[in-house]
């Protein structure tokens, strides 16, 4: 049995109409897990297919990273040849998804009323800014739904919102838009009709603050941003040591307080009746953190590493994300594999976070070049090679 018949989805067609994260992301994990992904790209009237691909900056790793082993058909939508094709592509479709603004789908008549009566048997996956409400309408972003979330708050120090570090609604977001399909794929096991899935950037953003909303439902207190939060923990932090290097370095427990004390010879701290326990230690922290810092700062980062990995205790090194490219873990278990870009050069990408046997779901086409299946994609769907030349004439089509 080759890797793609082995995986959970393989067989299964997803036509997706997305660009930037929240879409590309449900079709990629959709993808790694065997499905046959074809992202309908657009062309003609100045489109020059997924904008994301010329994206600079902080935007430059989008299309590279969500839309990899998936197929690139690219079409002038606004031509009745164009249209005629992507519905010919839908009617073999087991989901369709979108990441449009509201509207967008329904004026092409590609939105899931319409599509129902071609293939009843479609799932149709849409990723918005609002799940339906007052809000829905509004345009969002994954910025934007942090600072009305209270995500920014939580993240950012007391009057200065910050926004997360990477795009956590718009990958989770899209991440719920493929359960949303899987649940609604199985429950098609049972009926035979397949419905409509709808993940959102907000709704997805309330759900990582939930925790919050909750403390404060139980305890009457608010909770506090992170930089200023009464940590649960007594030694929970980040330590700058020798050579101005930072580590971060955990103690959470009784029996741990013990292991790092004696680790490091802190008599004197580990016979302290006042920081026996947990939450005398927390309530100590005023002075006590001081002197660990001073203590520990005679240390390398590389060097306390050592002593806590070999009693145990958690510690984490402070990594830039580049430098995760030549993490020795990663790259040891597979969780990095090389992929070929679509200028032609080649880097490493990360695969999805879990295994599968044993197996990460792997590598089985780049992120594709505009249009690079068009002709293979509508020669199967029944159009003579004569036909397919014209529309690529009339620029109704495009082949890379």
């Amino acid at each position: 049995m080759s890797e793609t018949q082995s995986l959970p989805y393989a067989g299964l067609r997803v036509v997706e109409f997305t660009h930037m994260v929240m879409g590309p992301t449900c079709g990629m994990v959709l993808a790694d897990l065997g499905a046959e992904v074809i992202k309908v790209e657009p062309v003609g009237h100045g489109r020059h297919g997924d904008a994301t691909r010329r994206l600079l900056g902080s935007g430059a790793g989008f299309f590279p990273m969500f839309n990899r082993n998936k197929k690139s058909l690219a079409l002038d939508l606004q031509t009745p040849e164009g249209l005629e094709a992507v519905l010919r592509l839908i009617a073999t479709a087991d989901v369709v998804s979108e990441n449009f603004k509201p509207g967008t789908m329904r004026k092409l008549g590609l939105d899931y009323d319409s599509l129902k009566a071609l293939n009843p048997r479609l799932i149709y996956v849409s990723h918005k800014g609002f799940l339906p409400g007052p809000h829905e309408h509004r345009t969002a972003l994954d910025e934007v739904v942090q600072m009305m979330g209270g995500l920014a708050y939580m993240t950012g120090r007391p009057g200065d919102p910050l926004r997360a570090g990477t795009s956590v609604n718009d990958i989770m977001g899209g991440m719920f838009g493929a359960i949303g399909a899987m649940a609604a794929l199985a429950q098609r096991e049972k009926t035979g009709l397949g419905q409509e899935v709808q993940s959102a950037l907000f709704e997805n953003n309330v759900f990582l603050v939930a925790q919050h909303m909750m403390q404060f439902a139980v305890t009457g207190q608010p909770a506090a941003p992170m930089p200023a939060r009464i940590s649960a923990w007594a030694v929970y932090d980040v330590f700058k040591v020798r050579g101005d290097e930072q580590i971060f370095l955990a103690v959470v427990s009784d029996t741990a307080w013990a292991l790092f004390c004696d680790a490091f010879g802190f008599a004197d701290l580990k016979q302290d009746p006042r920081l026996k326990y947990n939450n005398e230690r927390v309530r100590a922290r005023d002075w006590m953190m001081p002197i660990l810092r001073e203590r520990l700062a005679a240390y390398s980062a590389a060097e306390l590493a050592a002593v806590f990995e070999r009693h145990a205790l958690p510690f984490a090194p402070i990594t830039r994300p580049q430098d995760l490219l030549d993490d020795p873990h990663l790259n040891a278990t597979g969780g990095l594999a090389p992929m070929a870009l679509p200028d032609g050069r080649t880097t490493k990408t990360v695969l999805l976070p879990l295994t599968l046997g044993g197996q990460r779901p792997g590598l089985r086409l780049p992120p594709p070049k505009l249009g690079e299946h068009s002709a293979e994609l509508l020669a199967e769907l029944g159009f003579g090679a004569q036909k397919i030349d014209e529309l690529l004439a009339q620029g109704v089509v495009q082949q890379a």
